[in-house]
């Protein structure tokens, strides 16, 4: 699944950004713009995506 961001505003003006897809720090360094923008985080969550890491894949050539 390609990670996304979805933003939910109530009728009381509240505001959730979650986001899905997302493993480890990686969340809330593609959220954190919106919380800059938005002002006061009343409250934030992990998920238990949090905790699992991002996997990177490295290949190195093969040595001739």
């Amino acid at each position: 699944m390609k990670p996304t961001i979805e933003i939910v505003v109530a009728p009381t003006g509240e505001v959730l950004i979650e986001g899905v897809g997302f493993k480890g720090t990686d969340c809330e360094k593609a959220t954190r713009f919106l919380e800059v923008a938005l002002g006061v985080v009343n409250s934030k969550a992990k998920k238990p995506e949090y905790h699992q890491q991002a996997r990177s894949i490295l290949q190195q050539p093969q040595g001739r």
